[in-house]
Formats: structure tokens, C-alpha cells, sequence
């Protein structure tokens, strides 16, 4: 019952955004990869080198296992070595143009099937904007977004999913957030089950509506060598939390899943600078002042 209900509103979700980010581009369109292992199966689809995406892989995967893996119990301890299932959509876009944001988002659903006991099932997700210029329009409209797919669950959802997302995207290493945040969750269940699900499908759908007026707004800005080069080297931080923090990362590589399909996140390029410092004053050091947890609504209410 649960898995039949879920699979088609991912396969759409992965529809949608593709055929958004394709509309988008205008120039490229999605590769699709159509996988299976002894886990399960899957499908990812990548659009290369467009007008406006460098690299943007919107990915389906649907697994199972005989054990659920580390990652995956740290806040379920008593889960340890059931019996799971999965499935999500993830992806990741990283633009050309350094003045549109990086954005990523994601929806997953999981089910666990301990011995003599009922199913236990969960839904998690959320999305995130990285820019390497901020502008305040596109964080509020980002924002404003969420907090709206939000309301219809109750006044305190988006608060408290907004500031999950900025602990969770965090790199302690470097004392800095990912980016501006957004929305991000996980163990939801404290609905019912057709509730929850029509959380998810906000969300997936939520995704579109913030980043393609971004992306719209910001692809035509001109730049030259050195935006580029910022951006690239920004990216180095996408690289080090995925590699270092991130949960969805870890789960994936530690239940034997697809290693091509788990890393689709990675940018195209990146470069790594040591001890490198943005000029004081300059457009990249204004970006500092981004990188930690704030009240984007609280502070502009009238813009």
C-alpha cells in the first residue's frame, strides 16, 4: 500500500522538474540513465553543458535491503538490521552564469520492516539555495516560497523546518552554512500518510517555483574570468560537505547503492585554493555576510 502510493508521485515529481529545467535551459535536455543493481533500480538523468545549466542530474532511485544501514538509524536506533525499503528524487543544479545560484533539493520516503512488528515508515526532504552573488529579491522569493507550501501544515512548519536546514547544511569545519537555506526534514511522520505525502509533493513542487524565476531573472547577467573563478572555487564547499557531512550521501554509499548515481551531485569543475581570502569590500566578500542562519522574512518584510 505504501510503496504503490509514493512511487508515482516521485516518477511525476522527476518529470516535472526535468521538463521545468529543460524549458529553462532552452539549448540542452536530460540524458536519462536507467540502472538496476542486487538493491534495486533506478533512474538518473543528467543535462550537460546548456544554455543556463553546466550540470543539472535530477535522479529516481528505488532500493531495498535486508538491513538498514547506519546513516539511516542514527535517530532510530531500535531499526538497526530490519529490513528496508526507499525511495527518492534527488538532485542537484549547478548553473553556468555564477550569478544564478546552485540549488538542490530532494524528497525520500523510507519503510522498515522489523520481525514481528509493524511497519515503520518515514518521510524526509527539503531544498536549499547556494549562491555565490547573493540577491535579496531571489532569498526572499526563495523564502516565501517555502514558507507558503508550508502554511496549509500548520503555522509552525516552516520556522521549524527552515532553521533544520540551516543546522543541517552547515559546515562545522568551516563554521559557515551551505548557502541561505530553505527547508529541509526528516522522521515525518507526525501526520497521517496521505498528509505527509501531499507534504512531499508541495515540496517537490515548491522546488520549481523558487529557483526557475531565479535562474530566469539571473542567466543573462554578464561575467567575466573572475565571477567564474569564485564560483568555482565556492564550489569546493559543496564538494567537502557532501563528501564530509551529508546523510544522503553516506546512506547511499553505505547500503552498496549506485556510486555514479550517489555522486551526481558533484560539480562538473571545481578548483581548491590554499588559504585563499576575498578582497575586503569586493563582491566576494559581501557573500560572508550570507553564510549563516538568518530571519530572511523578519528582516525585509516590505521588499
Amino acid at each position: 500500500m505504501y510503496t504503490e502510493s509514493v512511487l508515482p508521485v516521485l516518477k511525476n515529481l522527476q518529470n516535472q522538474i526535468c521538463a521545468a529545467l529543460e524549458a529553462q535551459d532552452g539549448a540542452s535536455v536530460f540524458e536519462a540513465d536507467q540502472w538496476q543493481s542486487a538493491l534495486g533500480s533506478g533512474e538518473s538523468r543528467v543535462l550537460k553543458n546548456g544554455a543556463v545549466f553546466e550540470q543539472a542530474g535530477v535522479n529516481f532511485s528505488h532500493v531495498k535491503g535486508s538491513a538498514m544501514p547506519a546513516a539511516a538509524t542514527a535517530h532510530r536506533p531500535e531499526l538497526a538490521g530490519a529490513p528496508f525499503e526507499a525511495m527518492g528524487v534527488s538532485l542537484v543544479v549547478h548553473p553556468k552564469n555564477p550569478y544564478v545560484p546552485t540549488s538542490h533539493a530532494n524528497v525520500r520516503f523510507f519503510i522498515a520492516r522489523p520481525e514481528g512488528r509493524e511497519p515503520v515508515w518515514w518521510f524526509g526532504g527539503g531544498f536549499d539555495l547556494t549562491p555565490f552573488y547573493p540577491y535579496e529579491a531571489d532569498i526572499l522569493h526563495w523564502h516565501r516560497t517555502a514558507a507558503e507550501l508550508c502554511k496549509p501544515f500548520g503555522e509552525d512548519v516552516y520556522p521549524e523546518f527552515k532553521k533544520w536546514c540551516d543546522d543541517y547544511f552547515y559546515l562545522k569545519h568551516r563554521g559557515e552554512t551551505r548557502g541561505v537555506g530553505g527547508l529541509f526534514f526528516d522522521d515525518l511522520n507526525r501526520w497521517d500518510f496521505d498528509t505527509c505525502l501531499a507534504f512531499i509533493k508541495k515540496v517537490g513542487e515548491g522546488y520549481t517555483d523558487a529557483y526557475i524565476p531565479i535562474a530566469a531573472l539571473r542567466k543573462n547577467t554578464v561575467y567575466g574570468e573572475r565571477e567564474r573563478q569564485f564560483q568555482l572555487y565556492r564550489r569546493g564547499r559543496y564538494v567537502e560537505f557532501n563528501l564530509v557531512w551529508d546523510r544522503g550521501t553516506l546512506f547511499g554509499l553505505q547500503s552498496g547503492g549506485r556510486t555514479e548515481s550517489i555522486l551526481m551531485s558533484m560539480p562538473p569543475l571545481v578548483r581548491f585554493e590554499y588559504g585563499y581570502e576575498p578582497q575586503e569590500g569586493s563582491a566576494e566578500a559581501r557573500l560572508n555576510g550570507f553564510l549563516k542562519p538568518r530571519d530572511w522574512l523578519a528582516e525585509w518584510p516590505e521588499r
